[in-house]
């Protein structure tokens, strides 16, 4: 899907995605806890959310004490984010992750991106890994699908038009072999399953 298309997608969605804010927050506030053996957040301070949308993820990290900014380029989904009261003291910013984010090197301890990576075509993703990869000083965590899917997720993702196809041949693959301008993007990658059709692609920036 083009990116013009995705975000005026993403701007009519946006009140649609607002009604399952709370539940979504339910969902990321039980992965989180789930993963506490392999990675603590609570021990990290920053953190930035590729894609936020309504801010569910972002809410959650900031329950956790981290200082929040979320990004996403449709203003709708943002303007959803910034109305829930427990997100006053999140920065939302709109801003397309694929022309370079506005924030200095390892300016964060933590980059997040959930269900973006599957949307994205190859050299799409290979360019928010790299940028991810940047602007964190700790990790980089791909929160998406992996390969059991059910069918309306085909369906669905098959009307939308992004690379989820490819993308879930071999996530943990492209990311290990994630090069950019004649640079790695991460130095290792893990993959911590977090529920029936998801992961978490844990990767450390390469420096």
């Amino acid at each position: 899907m083009g990116e013009r298309k995705s975000k005026l997608l993403f701007n009519i969605i946006s009140p649609i995605y607002g009604l399952f804010y709370k539940r979504q927050k339910r969902r990321y506030r039980g992965v989180i806890d789930s993963v506490k053996g392999e990675i603590d957040i609570n021990q990290y301070r920053t953190a930035v959310d590729i894609g936020c949308g309504t801010g569910a993820l972002c809410s959650v990290l900031n329950e956790k004490g981290m200082k929040v900014t979320g990004i996403d380029i449709a203003k709708y989904m943002l303007k959803v984010a910034r109305s829930k009261s427990e997100n006053k003291s999140i920065n939302f910013v709109q801003t397309n992750v694929l022309e370079g984010l506005p924030f200095d090197d390892n300016s964060f301890h933590i980059a997040f991106a959930s269900y973006v990576a599957h949307g994205l075509k190859v050299e799409e993703r290979k360019r928010v890994y790299a940028e991810m990869s940047r602007v964190a000083e700790k990790w980089v965590i791909i929160h998406d699908y992996n390969d059991k899917r059910s069918l309306l997720t085909s369906l669905i993702e098959w009307l939308e038009g992004g690379d989820y196809f490819n993308f879930i041949e071999n996530p943990e693959s492209e990311m290990e072999d994630c090069v950019t301008e004649m640079k790695s993007c991460f130095s290792q990658v893990e993959v911590i399953n977090v529920g029936r059709k998801a992961n978490w692609y844990i990767c450390k920036p390469k420096r």
